[in-house]
């Protein structure tokens, strides 16, 4: 019977060490490392600022308002649509069952 896995020669299989970047930083020249290791002042970012238009609190706090409405109304329709399906698969079940009268409630006996 022959083997199923290839011959492969052993001195093509390498591992390569595994070196932190710390182990890394510390080969380098001091003047190297010490320019790694210093933070450059950040570009200006002052063009990002948005200080032209003032902060409207109401405005957020009514769109925030709207946004919550739009929510509950959505996940009222998903419920409500849930249902209605559950409920429409439970008649059609029963009518293709060969059921009659799937749709009145059935009234227990009382004690």
């Amino acid at each position: 019977m022959t083997s199923e896995q290839p011959k492969v020669p052993d001195d093509s299989h390498v591992v390569i060490k595994f070196r932190p970047r710390t182990a890394a930083n510390a080969q380098k020249p001091p003047a190297e490392r010490e320019a790694a290791t210093s933070f450059s002042q950040p570009p200006d970012l002052s063009r990002f600022e948005r200080t032209a238009e003032p902060d409207d609190y109401r405005y957020r706090m009514r769109v925030n308002i709207a946004a919550g409405l739009f929510t509950v109304v959505l996940i009222g329709f998903g419920i409500w649509l849930a249902t209605s399906i559950a409920d429409l698969r439970r008649t059609q079940d029963c009518l293709l069952m060969g059921r009659r009268d799937c749709g009145a409630p059935i009234s227990a006996p009382g004690k």
